[in-house]
């Protein structure tokens, strides 16, 4: 896949979010978005999910817009902001939900996923008795089970322990290995380190300057 941002600005009533943003994002790489919060690194995420319109410029994937009526790119695993999940329901019952939609994945792969990201497949608490962390794992689980493409994660390190951050860092460096195209917005710079192969560090809804491994 390649992604490419030609001079992107988000204006929301009347405030720049995002200020004239351009960037080639392509397969196979590792990209981090590193800043604090509140200076765009979401907004971004969600401009390149397709879930928002640009203000100005385009934004264009394999060489071409999105086509009309379609609102996201195909291949696509995203976690943005808190993942939001049926609380009366066990974290596997959410993603069999969840994989219902597009009917690509087996139960047997959900709960190897469970397992990569620390849960238990045969755990009987609902999500609403999740930790927040466990809530987390669960965010990325549900953003990698179907193996996509094009997977953009917003924190995803947050509310986890050292041993759970190495975990998830391992897993998505196999999704890179498999091929995706990975976006990672982090306030934490030792996580992008680890994980990005270019970093791209924001403030005030620019890109003030860019960081390779």
């Amino acid at each position: 896949m390649d992604i490419r941002l030609n001079h992107v600005t988000k204006v929301i009533r009347d405030v720049i979010i995002l200020d004239n943003i351009s960037l080639h994002l392509a397969s196979g790489h590792i990209y981090g978005l590193q800043g604090p919060n509140g200076h765009g690194k979401t907004m971004l995420l969600r401009l390149i999910a397709g879930l928002i319109k640009p203000t100005e410029g385009m934004i264009l994937y394999n060489g071409k817009p999105l086509p009309k009526g379609q609102d996201f790119p195909k291949s696509l695993g995203v976690m943005i902001e808190t993942p939001a999940f049926w609380e009366n329901y066990t974290g596997k019952k959410n993603l069999e939900l969840l994989a219902e939609i597009r009917g690509s994945v087996t139960e047997k792969e959900i709960d190897e996923m469970l397992i990569k990201v620390g849960l238990d497949p045969k755990d009987k608490r609902t999500v609403r008795r999740y930790s927040l962390g466990m809530k987390q794992r669960l965010g990325i689980a549900a953003a990698l089970m179907e193996s996509p493409e094009l997977i953009l994660l917003d924190e995803p390190t947050n509310a986890l322990d050292e041993n759970g951050i190495a975990d998830i860092c391992q897993l998505i460096k196999e999704e890179k290995t498999r091929g995706s195209l990975i976006v990672v917005a982090s306030h934490d710079a030792d996580v992008l380190k680890d994980l990005a192969d270019i970093t791209y560090i924001m403030k005030e809804g620019r890109i003030l300057d860019e960081v390779e491994k």
